[in-house]
């Protein structure tokens, strides 16, 4: 199996931290839509009313890692250092996108979600009243 095979099997959404993060929202009496393809940059879970996206971040794809040098794949290196960038330009464009639209964006690290979701939750729910009390 080669490298592209091995790409196709990742998955880009339904992963595992944007299902607990969804589970725990549920139970807590969040609704919202996943996925939205409406909304720029496809946030993984989002608000639209309220003009809130979440996105569930991967340390490895989203290029945590690599901005703090603790992991760069040894082999084909240039084609992964080219695809951390591209990633990490991305992110920031769909955040300052969403913020011209006035939208919250919200970006939570995959070690966060597995690690704190009660900080998460915490995080979502501020917002939340933020735009209550406005």
């Amino acid at each position: 199996m080669d490298r592209s095979e091995n790409m196709r099997k990742i998955k880009s959404k339904d992963t595992s931290i944007e299902i607990k993060l969804r589970k725990e929202l549920w139970k807590r009496g969040y609704r919202y839509r996943k996925n939205c393809k409406d909304v720029f940059g496809k946030p993984d879970i989002c608000f639209k009313k309220k003009k809130i996206a979440i996105f569930c971040d991967s340390e490895f794809w989203h290029g945590k890692y690599y901005k703090e040098k603790k992991y760069i794949p040894k082999t084909n290196t240039k084609f992964w250092i080219d695809k951390f960038e591209r990633n990490i330009k991305r992110d920031k464009e769909v955040n300052k996108k969403l913020k011209e639209e006035g939208w919250i964006t919200l970006r939570f690290w995959e070690y966060e979600i597995k690690k704190d979701i009660n900080s998460i939750l915490n995080k979502i729910n501020n917002q939340f009243k933020q735009i209550e009390n406005k």
